[in-house]
């Protein structure tokens, strides 16, 4: 085979995906701004979101080529004191929170799971694995089932963050059992990561923010 038949199979492969990502990228109703498209303002806040624990992370939306920031930061930009007020308590909740990261990523997962918030649970459901969850817990979640075998604390983060979506409120049982574990500050900081990523989820679920590389849904839609 000729380089040149090569090359113009190579060009008719990468032509041949280029319609399914182009698809895909083009269903996020909030266009990715690029820093020559931004205001003032959304160029302090894309700095303050990127000089802030979050660029460490691996993956992080706040880390985009040309220097844009992923969804749900791209669409904070469109009214960037909101914005910056939103990233401040997410950088709080995200690792700053009394609870941990394992039981942290479990009430994010239990907030995404609820509000099909497709994009959420990839980014998240690896760096609970990260921060010790066991994956049978996260595939429970992801199948709307109640995991076996959580641990106490386990058992206590989920039990009041399903109560709390579902029921709109808390059993006393629930209430005590947090409050015992965490106390009055564990019970708010619960409150509040469950609160941020649903309103997270929100967004993410308005934008159609796409899963990378036109990867599946990871979440089953459920009957």
């Amino acid at each position: 085979m000729s380089n040149f038949v090569r090359h113009g199979l190579a060009v008719l492969a990468v032509a041949a995906l280029l319609p399914s990502a182009h698809a895909q990228e083009s269903q996020r109703r909030f266009k990715v701004l690029q820093p020559d498209e931004m205001t003032q303002a959304q160029k302090d806040l894309v700095k303050s979101i990127q000089s802030g624990p979050r660029a460490s992370v691996q993956g992080s939306a706040a880390n985009q080529a040309g220097g844009s920031v992923g969804s749900p930061f791209n669409v904070f930009l469109r009214s960037p004191q909101v914005g910056d007020d939103l990233q401040k308590v997410g950088s709080y909740i995200r690792f700053k929170s009394t609870l941990g990261f394992r039981l942290n990523e479990l009430a994010i997962l239990v907030t995404a799971r609820h509000w099909t918030s497709q994009y959420e649970w990839h980014a998240h459901y690896r760096l609970a694995l990260q921060a010790g969850l066991d994956p049978k817990i996260a595939d429970s979640i992801a199948l709307g089932q109640t995991p076996t075998g959580m641990k106490p604390d386990e058992e206590a983060v989920y039990s009041f963050s399903r109560e709390l979506h579902e029921t709109k409120q808390v059993s006393d049982a629930t209430y005590r059992k947090v409050l015992d574990l965490f106390g009055e500050q564990g019970v708010m900081d619960l409150i509040a990561v469950n609160g941020y990523y649903s309103l997270i989820s929100m967004v993410l679920n308005v934008d159609r923010t796409p899963i990378p590389n036109n990867g599946p849904n990871p979440l089953p839609v459920l009957r």
